[in-house]
């Protein structure tokens, strides 16, 4: 621990001298309001401190002290349901006491101290057994939906139970089982602090093997995600990043859901804050809250603390994959962390990078998303957990040049490229099919193959083709008009029409529609491939291209999307009119070709 005072006051960074004993990032306290600061630099005994909190009033000579500890947030049970700030203060427990308006220096643990749980201990432990990091010791049934298993923290790497876990009601600060270690014995509680900055350690990681299926049809079939993977959504204001990631945090298929909101605007945050409580998971029919943590960081709150916001919402979504969760990240966005570090930078005087940015900044990004993954975590049972993390990111006027785009798209393995064009054309989700990819394509072939459909890879990669045909057969249309290109071009050009109004575009409002399940999607692609297909058939038999463009099922494929999932068989009929009427228009059109010809042969005779 170290003690000095205030020589220097620039916004968020407080300068301060007599500081030489203490370490880069030590949690210190600065001036009589005890506000949270974290050392970022030392210079010989002069502490560059970045604080979290509003520095106004602050001046020259005040006191600074270091606490000698990382910043570290509280885990256990109580963070499902919670609203916390940037450094894990619980929102809604200081709206109770202070109001509208949180006190600085106001410090307050992020778990409940008087909240009782009803503690199960693991039945197979005994005293004498040895036992070490994440080894379960009991559960406590947090919510309907989410068991919360207590685990030896990482610290206690390897000792022998000297007194095993009862069955009772606890607190978060009763101890629950005794460990004997070469360092004596420790006490484990149900709760635990880790450094933020600091990922948590795991046995391996894994390939990953398994989509997160959200029920976007554009993300599931073109451009998956995996469960543990990475994945970034840039686009310019009003295209829809903040929608995307709330449609993912309500119908992903992930167990617990870490929204981080980082430096978005408060109207964007109390969206979240009021609809979140309200909103019902489709799954299982409870609140969506009661598997959801909230990191509630806006823009008008300190800058600095964006950076803790990242990293305390981190550390807990990696504190819920130890359990053995498949966990999801919503980090929105991280170009406001970003920009908090260009102006700390700016602040600590240090040579600019591109655009101003620290030269640090990929470095940063690069750590951040390489936390995710799907891991085998510690602990005897070999659990396997995973984190999957999606950012979104905000470029000036959508400009993906920008130097925060370049530094996550080299680190992520999906982008998800939003368009305000589409957007405009109120056609969402607004991601662009030409420019967005996915790189879990190979990992997740043999999922889909199996669990799906066998012929799913090979029908996504026939309706990307046709997206990519389509986008030069406008061009084309552009410079020398429609009516010269050939009936197999124009066909073509209907297919992709109906790809992407009535299987790329998703109505968030209509229950039917909000969600589909991989089953579904593909017995809508493979409705649209077939009519393709068959009108390709028949133009080639030289059925008039006019009498293919108004067939009756082709109402039936745009309604499609509305069929229930329990009423999937329907497809099987659409397909059934889809051969009998392209095949009666084809016989149509040879019926006709045989009398012009018996007329022709009649009047030679």
């Amino acid at each position: 621990m170290g003690a000095g005072k205030i020589v220097k006051v620039s916004g968020p960074l407080i300068v301060a001298e007599g500081m030489g004993e203490s370490r880069m990032f030590e949690v210190a306290r600065v001036s009589e309001k005890r506000l949270i600061g974290e050392i970022i630099e030392l210079h010989g005994d002069h502490a560059y401190i970045q604080v979290y909190e509003d520095t106004s009033g602050l001046g020259p000579g005040e006191a600074v002290e270091s606490t000698g500890q990382p910043l570290s947030i509280e885990l256990g049970p109580g963070l499902l349901q919670s609203i916390y700030d940037g450094i894990q203060r619980p929102l809604n427990v200081i709206y109770g006491q202070e109001g509208h308006y949180i006190t600085r220096g106001i410090d307050m643990p992020g778990l409940d101290r008087r909240a009782k749980w009803d503690f199960v201990p693991n039945a197979d432990l005994n005293e004498g057994d040895e036992i070490g990091a994440g080894d379960i010791l009991g559960e406590i049934q947090e919510t309907a939906l989410i068991v919360h298993r207590i685990m030896v923290p990482p610290t206690i790497r390897k000792g022998t139970l000297v007194r095993k876990p009862e069955k009772g009601s606890y607190m978060v600060e009763d101890t629950v089982a005794e460990i004997r270690t070469d360092d004596g014995i420790e006490q484990v509680l149900l709760f635990h602090r880790w450094p933020v900055r600091t990922s948590r350690p795991v046995v391996k990681k894994l390939v990953p093997e398994k989509p997160l299926v959200t029920g976007q049809r554009v993300i599931d079939t073109f451009f998956p995600i995996s469960q543990g993977g990475t994945a970034t959504v840039p686009g310019p204001f009003g295209a829809g990043k903040t929608v995307i990631q709330h449609q993912l945090a309500k119908w992903s298929d992930a167990q617990i859901i870490v929204y981080i909101g980082c430096g978005e605007r408060g109207n964007e945050m109390t969206d979240v804050l009021q609809e979140f409580p309200e909103l019902v998971d489709p799954a299982t029919g409870h609140p969506l809250m009661e598997r959801t943590v909230l990191i509630a960081n806006t823009s008008n709150m300190p800058v600095a603390a964006r950076e803790a916001s990242v990293y305390t919402g981190i550390t807990i979504a990696e504190y819920f994959r130890d359990m053995g969760y498949n966990v999801a990240v919503m980090a929105d966005s991280t170009s406001r962390w970003a920009e908090a570090m260009r102006e700390m930078s700016g602040r600590l005087e240090e040579m600019p990078g591109e655009e101003g940015y620290p030269a640090y900044l990929p470095s940063r990004i690069a750590g951040f998303y390489e936390r995710a993954g799907r891991t085998i975590c510690l602990g005897k049972e070999g659990r396997i957990g995973t984190m999957s993390v999606i950012g979104a990111v905000s470029p000036p006027g959508g400009d993906l040049s920008d130097p925060v785009v370049q530094a996550t798209l080299k680190v992520v393995k999906v982008f998800w490229s939003l368009e305000d064009q589409l957007a405009f054309e109120r056609h969402f989700p607004a991601i662009g099919w030409l420019s967005s990819y996915s790189l879990y394509h190979d990992n997740l072939a043999n999922y889909f193959r199996n669990e799906v459909e066998e012929k799913w890879e090979e029908m996504r990669t026939e309706a990307m083709g046709l997206l990519q045909k389509e986008a030069e057969l406008k061009e084309l249309v552009r410079l020398v008009g429609l009516d010269s290109l050939s009936d197999q071009d124009r066909v073509i050009l209907e297919t992709t029409k109906s790809i992407r109004e009535d299987f790329l575009h998703q109505s968030a409002f209509d229950p039917d529609d909000a969600y589909t399940r991989l089953l579904k999607q593909f017995r809508m692609l493979q409705v649209i491939l077939e009519l393709h297909h068959k009108c390709i058939k028949a133009i080639e038999k030289r059925t008039p291209l006019r009498k293919l463009l108004d067939l009756p099922v082709r109402e039936k494929i745009t309604r499609m999307r509305l069929v229930p999932e329990s009423e999937l068989d329907s497809f099987d009929a659409i397909l059934e009119d889809i051969d009998t009427q392209v095949t009666d228009r084809s016989h149509e059109n040879r019926t006709g070709e045989d009398e012009v010809q018996g007329g022709d042969r009649r009047e030679v005779d």
